[in-house]
């Protein structure tokens, strides 16, 4: 938001410093300025020239080589390539050095290989207009070598660039008079009160007592608090004055006609938006502020359909809308150079029903971005006096039709808030010492009505900081410390004692998984949304769908409902993944919701790791890594096939992922139990599955239910042990299975063998050898912790294992 301190100045007398102090300042004290700009210096460095002679360009047809005399500036001729250059015209002269608005700096430049000495100047050029129609033309009378600035009577204006984000929270100060009324109190000067209670009563007695010709009515049921309208005649479409124009374009507006400028002036005034319409444009001599019936197109003044729901209000009259409420005007309402008659509307909308409609339909403007604010009502009365007051100060002939018609709440039942505040609480909350006189002059400074008590003061709200602004004696308190200065509160340091804070077991967990899964899992981590849509439920085949957890104003139907489980989201993230990586490994630590009759709902955290690759399954990678997790986390765990295992835990639910879920795989899978209860599941995901989401490949996931396990303490038990004295002994054998026989039951087969200097047995590799058949190669290790194995042992061990796989059906690969 720009803020043009000339016109600051109506309201406040400032004292004399640098821009730059004044912003820094003003920083300190209400809002944060994020640039000092200074707006109109190049009418400083330009001056009235006058066209002497014209010659046609010798290697361009479009352009001019233009003679001029710009008096004590010199002589000199430009390459201009303006439609209306004429010999004895007065334009604007830029002589080479001068910077333009644009941030363009003038040099010697040949254009088609002639020098250009400078530039004529077009009304755009020197940050004027919009205009790019030609030179600007300037009266005959102006005289030669004169400066814009003096030709103009324009003086160069400072504008403070406000960062909005600062003020997002003060309606108030999104105009200058509430602005001033901040720089007033930073700097403890008086401020002013044009529009006081006689102004207001001088401006009431110009209405009439007669009808008005154009009603006004507001549905209660409308997003519309409070309405006024009057009509004006005699209106004269034509340019708004300078300064009027310059203070537009210095806060960022381009000037439109005087009346849509008269418009925006306001509300760059006062604060608050309004609208003035073709009085011929209202039908029936009605406006009705109402919802929508049903759905409605609508086209606005950028000549662009809109398409209007139930729940959008609009501003009508008796026959079609005419605007969308707080938002923007329509094509069919707005002033035209034959408006002869105006219609004045300033109206104070429900913040959350303009918010709504907005974004529903894509239009944000400065207009609804105020009224997202929620403005205050109060407001609405001296800003349609303003808008008459200019109105018929740039139409001396101009007459008001009928009164002030209004609709809407019964704002003489407004009641300001009354805060007690204790002054004790200030100096504790503050960490300093202030007299109350002080306390006193800051919240009056700020408009605040003060009433000192016993303890304190009760403190009286004013109707523009009433809005959801200041609520509480802490709001209080902090208006009194930016006044006074955070910078002037002495620096102590803080009265308690400061002592590490041992981490809870829960973030002791994650942050283990994280550090094992990036060093040694060789893995990325990813955050995925907790939202979710029904469709990516839906095209996964989860079973739980979270009815129940559904958001009533979601963004879209993608986010509208809370995620049942890690799995859909991290899937689909993967399945991304998948089109611009051959391998990877990710993971993510996130929350799963569920529905809770007695909580509402029920929260778990999840740990999940995907492990894929585009040409070859990485179940044993998966099935590895989390063997080497569970170990690190020092869990009491087992990796578990679900078709061999028996007993109770063969029906137990799976806490992880669902038993009845399609995209579990039938044969690579594996259950992960702790301390003897499922928690988690391994398991590549089916190639259906794979296919929904037009993915390519295989990925393995591991999810774990971390929430079964996260609160308790791991104490670290590692026995640490010399290193061995003696070498052990690996041993590599391939046998044939059927494709359906699983990799635990042939371990289980070799491990029959019971050999205690059996130290470790894994499968190392699995190769398809077609018509049904698996190649799967175990890996043996032995190992005797007080001998050396023998050669003759190694070879009777080898054997005994051999055995014992053959004899459960799976025979040694010769070839």
């Amino acid at each position: 938001m720009k803020i043009s301190m000339d016109w600051i100045h109506d309201y406040v007398e400032l004292p004399a410093m640098s821009s730059h102090k004044l912003a820094e300042r003003f920083t300190l004290s209400a809002c944060e300025v994020e640039d000092v700009l200074e707006s109109g210096r190049v009418l400083e460095e330009t001056c009235v020239a006058t066209i002497t002679g014209i010659e046609a360009h010798p290697d361009a047809d479009k352009l001019q080589l233009v003679s001029f005399d710009a008096g004590p500036a010199g002589k000199g001729r430009v390459v201009c390539g303006a439609p209306n250059c004429a010999i004895g015209m007065r334009v604007p002269y830029a002589p080479i050095g001068t910077t333009l608005p644009i941030g363009f700096t003038l040099e010697p430049k040949k254009i088609r290989g002639i020098l250009s000495e400078g530039m004529l100047c077009a009304e755009d050029e020197l940050g004027l207009s919009d205009s790019h129609e030609g030179l600007m033309e300037l009266e005959s009378g102006a005289r030669i070598g004169m400066t814009m600035a003096e030709y103009l009577d324009s003086k160069p204006t400072v504008v403070l660039d406000i960062d909005n984000k600062s003020i997002t929270h003060r309606p108030d100060l999104w105009g200058h008079y509430g602005m001033a009324r901040e720089f007033a109190a930073a700097f403890k000067v008086p401020l002013k009160h044009p529009f006081d209670t006689a102004w207001q009563q001088k401006m009431r007695s110009r209405f009439g007592k007669g009808t008005s010709p154009v009603s006004v009515k507001v549905d209660p049921d409308s997003c519309c608090r409070a309405y006024y309208g009057y009509t004006v005649n005699g209106i004269n479409v034509a340019e708004s004055p300078q300064w009027m124009q310059k203070r537009l374009l210095d806060c960022g507006l381009r000037p439109i006609n005087s009346i849509v400028d008269i418009s925006n002036y306001v509300m760059l005034e006062m604060g608050q938006p309004n609208h003035i319409f073709d009085r011929q444009s209202i039908e029936k001599g009605t406006i009705i502020v109402r919802r929508v019936r049903n759905r409605e197109e609508f086209v606005t003044l950028d000549e662009q359909t809109r398409h209007l729901e139930a729940e959008d209000t609009v501003i009508a009259d008796g026959v079609k809308p005419l605007v969308i409420a707080g938002i923007m005007g329509g094509l069919n309402s707005g002033v035209t150079e034959k408006t002869t008659e105006v219609f004045v509307e300033v109206a104070n909308f429900i913040d959350a029903g303009v918010r709504k409609s907005s974004t529903r339909i894509g239009l944000r403007t400065d207009s609804s971005l105020r009224y997202e604010k929620s403005l205050d009502p109060m407001m609405l009365e001296p800003t349609a006096l303003r808008i008459l007051e200019l109105l018929l100060e740039l139409n001396p002939g101009a007459e008001i039709e009928g009164n002030l018609e209004y609709d809407g709440i019964n704002l003489t039942e407004w009641q300001a808030p009354l805060i007690d505040l204790k002054h004790s609480k200030v100096e504790t909350l503050l960490g300093c010492s202030l007299e109350r006189s002080r306390v006193r002059e800051i919240l009056e400074s700020l408009d605040f009505g003060v009433r000192e008590t016993a303890e304190g003061y009760a403190v009286t709200v004013p109707s523009f900081r009433a809005t959801k602004d200041v609520e509480c004696d802490a709001d209080l308190i902090e208006e009194i410390g930016r006044m006074y200065g955070y910078n002037s509160i002495p620096a102590q340091p803080p009265e308690w004692k400061i002592e590490a804070v041992r981490l809870p077991n829960p973030k002791r967990l994650e942050r283990s998984i994280q550090d094992f899964m990036v060093l040694h899992g060789n893995a990325h981590e990813v955050i995925t949304y907790p939202l979710i849509g029904k469709a990516l439920l839906d095209k996964v085949g989860w079973p739980e769908k979270n009815t129940e957890l559904q958001l009533a104003n979601a963004l879209s139907k993608d986010m509208g409902r809370m995620r049942p489980s890690l799995v859909p989201g991290f899937l689909e993230a993967a399945a991304d993944n998948s089109r611009h990586f051959n391998r990877f490994a990710m993971f993510e630590i996130g929350r799963g919701y569920s529905a809770s009759k007695e909580d509402f709902s029920c929260e778990r955290n999840f740990f999940a790791a995907a492990f894929y690759d585009r040409q070859a399954s990485r179940f044993m990678d998966a099935a590895n890594t989390a063997d080497r997790l569970l170990n690190f986390l020092r869990l009491s765990y087992r990796l578990v096939d679900p078709a061999v295992q028996k007993g109770k835990t063969a029906n137990l639910s799976n806490p992880a992922i669902p038993r009845d879920w399609p995209g579990i795989h039938p044969f690579e899978t594996l259950d992960i139990q702790i301390k003897g209860k499922p928690a988690g599941m391994i398991t590549t995901i089916h190639p259906l599955t794979m296919r929904a989401f037009k993915a390519k490949g295989y990925c393995t996931l591991i999810v774990l239910d971390l929430s079964l396990f996260e609160e308790d303490s791991r104490p670290d038990r590692t026995v640490y042990k010399p290193l061995p004295r003696f070498p052990h002994s690996i041993f590599d054998f391939t046998v044939i299975a059927a494709k359906e026989n699983r990799a635990a039951a042939i371990l289980k087969a070799v491990e029959s063998a019971k050999l205690k200097e059996l130290a470790g047995c894994r499968v190392a590799d699995v190769f398809d050898l077609g018509d049904g058949r698996r190649a799967v190669t175990v890996r043996a290790t032995f190992f005797d912790p007080e001998k050396t194995l023998s050669g003759e042992f190694l070879e009777q061990a080898q054997k005994k294992l051999i055995d014992a796989a053959e004899k459960a059906g799976y025979p040694l690969k010769m070839e």
